[in-house]
């Protein structure tokens, strides 16, 4: 197929503190995800617990959704510790335009499907 370019958002997800916070982080902490890498300013570290929390919501985040859908709607996760009343804002940033031939070595076909998928 000669185009196989797609489009993903580019995305921040923020710190929001509350009262309590036992991962460490600080006003301020942020990281940014461009196509599938992950980027933290120098110095910057954070909690394995809460990276699994919100890497699953990342991929669908960075995708074109329905105006209605509360994947567009919603920004705002809750820490996965039950005694913290943090939160991680995800906010869209400007789209980054991908092509399907430099992300995979499975060919494109006209329905979607592949012979090489399994």
């Amino acid at each position: 197929m000669a185009d196989d370019r797609f489009s993903l958002y580019d995305l921040r997800i923020e710190w929001v503190p509350g009262d309590r916070c036992f991962c460490a982080a600080k006003p301020g902490d942020h990281f940014e995800l461009h196509g599938e890498q992950l980027h933290f300013p120098p110095g910057q570290s954070w909690s394995i617990y809460t990276l699994a929390a919100l890497l699953p919501l990342l991929p669908a985040k960075q995708r074109e959704t329905h105006p209605n859908d509360w994947m567009t709607t919603d920004a705002l996760v809750a820490c996965p510790d039950p005694n913290c009343n943090a939160k991680f804002r995800i906010r869209r940033l400007g789209k980054r335009e991908f092509r399907h031939s430099e992300t995979t070595a499975v060919p494109l076909t006209r329905n979607g499907d592949s012979d090489k998928s399994e």
